[in-house]
């Protein structure tokens, strides 16, 4: 535990009798004393307060910066607009992901928000490829909260109205209470609410403001993977990794038409044949969303059958899903499968299980476009 990293955080979360486990390299909150249950609920109701500080910050700097980062994401940048913000991904020559990110564009650089478990390998990336065409500059002397929830925007007016102002996927500078923070109006819980650059030494202040408002309370990883399971949202190193493309993975909503087969500037990125030619003809299995039909979780790893015991697929993610009160899973299956209202099995403790290939997310977004 020793060499674990701790966040600027980390002793409020202590302080706040949080469980602390291990999580990519951090000693991490995973739920705080009311409860995963508890604190997936009042996010879904009010706000929490989420640490994303292991995650990695980076700024890209150079007026080449946005065609750079094309050599590597499939991902229009070039025409993204200043203070909007776009879901991205690095691809290898497979076709595969080595990561998913969050790319916002300032008037001096694009800000890049990238995995905790992958942001070294990420950072090396960037720079062994963008090397000449831009600086790539990591900022680990950047906090990362995340305020999700219904009641974010309420709570965060009132340390500066003007952040009502922004729109999902959009961001900008702004003093929360007199300190400068760098935010947008994202997150990854399916939720209204807002993610905030802060400098670590600002960090502990900005979140005790936060917690001092009675609609917020402080959430732990437990619940927040739970809650982006039920917004149907990937996890990497798990929906998505290496072994799984876009295409596969049904984020081909991240790719541009720009950037596709016949687009503008289509392909020059990692993997473009392959991803082009399973757009084109259609993979041979595809991320789907399963929900249960009885009350029996299914994890990570249990294999889907058909009803003969046809294994047709594995399970990346699953949970009891606390808002929707039933089993929600994230599976790959084989796509002649994959249809919505296909009925099938998960194989949990020796016995079959059956659930219903649904569409995602499981909960309704509320991500505020104006």
């Amino acid at each position: 535990m020793s060499s674990l990293l701790k966040t600027p955080l980390h002793a409020l979360h202590v302080e706040l009798g949080a469980k602390m486990v291990p999580f990519a390299g951090y000693d991490m909150p995973v739920q705080y004393p009311t409860g995963v249950m508890a604190e997936h609920k009042h996010t879904r109701a009010a706000a929490g307060l989420f640490d994303v500080s292991h995650m990695g910050q980076v700024r890209l700097v150079g007026a080449d910066a946005a065609a750079a980062l094309e050599t590597l994401v499939p991902v229009d940048i070039i025409d993204l607009g200043v203070f909007k913000q776009r879901y991205a991904l690095f691809t290898n020559d497979q076709g595969g992901l080595l990561d998913d990110l969050m790319v916002c564009k300032r008037p001096d650089d694009l800000f890049v928000v990238v995995n905790a478990g992958c942001k070294e390998q990420d950072i090396a990336h960037m720079q062994r490829h963008l090397a000449g065409r831009c600086e790539v500059i990591p900022v680990p002397e950047r906090a990362l909260l995340a305020l999700q929830g219904p009641e974010a925007v309420t709570v965060l007016s009132r340390l500066n109205p003007e952040v009502a102002k922004l729109t999902f996927m959009t961001g900008g500078f702004f003093q929360l209470d007199g300190i400068d923070t760098f935010l947008t109006r994202s997150g990854y819980t399916g939720e209204d609410g807002y993610e905030i650059s802060v400098h670590e030494d600002d960090a502990v202040a900005l979140a005790r403001k936060l917690l001092s408002h009675a609609e917020v309370k402080p959430i732990g990883l437990g619940a927040r993977d739970s809650l982006r399971l039920e917004a149907g949202l990937c996890l990497y190193g798990h929906d998505i990794d290496t072994s799984t493309t876009p295409v596969e993975a049904s984020i081909t909503w991240a790719i541009q038409k720009v950037r596709r087969a016949g687009g503008a500037r289509a392909g020059g990125y990692p993997g473009a044949a392959v991803i082009d030619a399973q757009l084109a003809s259609g993979p041979a299995r595809k991320r789907v969303g399963l929900v249960g039909k009885e009350r029996m979780p299914v994890r990570e790893g249990a294999k889907i059958v058909t009803a003969d015991g046809t294994e047709i697929g594995v399970v990346t993610s699953g949970t009891l899903g606390p808002t929707v009160n039933q089993p929600v899973a994230l599976a790959y299956l084989a796509t002649a499968h994959s249809a919505v209202g296909t009925e099938v099995f998960a194989i949990v403790r020796d016995k079959r299980t059956p659930m219903v290939v649904s569409s995602t997310p499981f909960t309704p977004n509320r991500y505020y476009r104006g």
